[in-house]
């Protein structure tokens, strides 16, 4: 054999070592970005969370209940609107008692909700709160809400179910009416019935 096969025989084993290499670190990069990809997609939904927190434009409420307020701010009207809407496939009807009421802020108010379950079977509800403009979301203050528990009724049964609250009073001035929106699931475990 000469030396310029030997050579090109060299250099055709070093070209093959660098592409088994360079496969190999294209390979360890894809699993580094796929576990990269796969942690981000996990952590999203706490840091969606904790940024709608910081910023408040989600529009959720706290779902704990709250002390009454101490000052009301009598000379101060603020607007608030009350909807419901129910997730397809629940057999129930949900409505608010009343759709506006004027509050001072800091007073406290109580308005129910009325439920009835259509189906001929129990079955559990659970109403999701949402507030809008987002922003007035960390001002509206729960003191008693049918949201922050499971809504267990009987085949046919309806219920009151009673909204206790009040408008904080640093409300931002330029927001003068909210909207108060309640989505109704159903949160019955799959393939389970009630027992009582």
């Amino acid at each position: 054999m000469s030396s310029s096969e030997k050579k090109a025989e060299q250099k055709s084993s070093t070209d093959e070592d660098t592409k088994q290499q360079g496969k190999k670190r294209s390979f360890w990069s894809l699993i580094l970005m796929s576990v990269a990809m796969f942690g981000f997609a996990f952590a999203l939904v706490p840091l969606y969370d904790v940024f709608c927190d910081i910023t408040g434009i989600n529009g959720k409420t706290a779902n704990t209940p709250t002390e009454q307020s101490q000052r009301i701010v009598s000379d101060r009207e603020v607007t608030v609107e009350f909807v419901a809407y129910i997730n397809p496939g629940m057999q129930w009807t949900f409505e608010p008692q009343i759709t506006r009421i004027v509050v001072n802020p800091g007073e406290t108010k109580t308005i129910k909700y009325a439920a009835r379950n259509l189906t001929a079977t129990a079955s559990i509800g659970q109403a999701v709160p949402s507030v809008s403009p987002g922003l007035a979301a960390r001002y509206f203050n729960k003191i008693e809400c049918f949201c922050f528990n499971h809504q267990p009724l009987e085949a046919g049964e309806s219920a009151e179910l009673p909204l206790v609250f009040y408008i904080d009073p640093d409300l931002p001035e330029d927001i003068n009416t909210l909207t108060l929106a309640y989505t109704l699931y159903d949160a019955q475990p799959a393939g389970t019935a009630l027992t009582q």
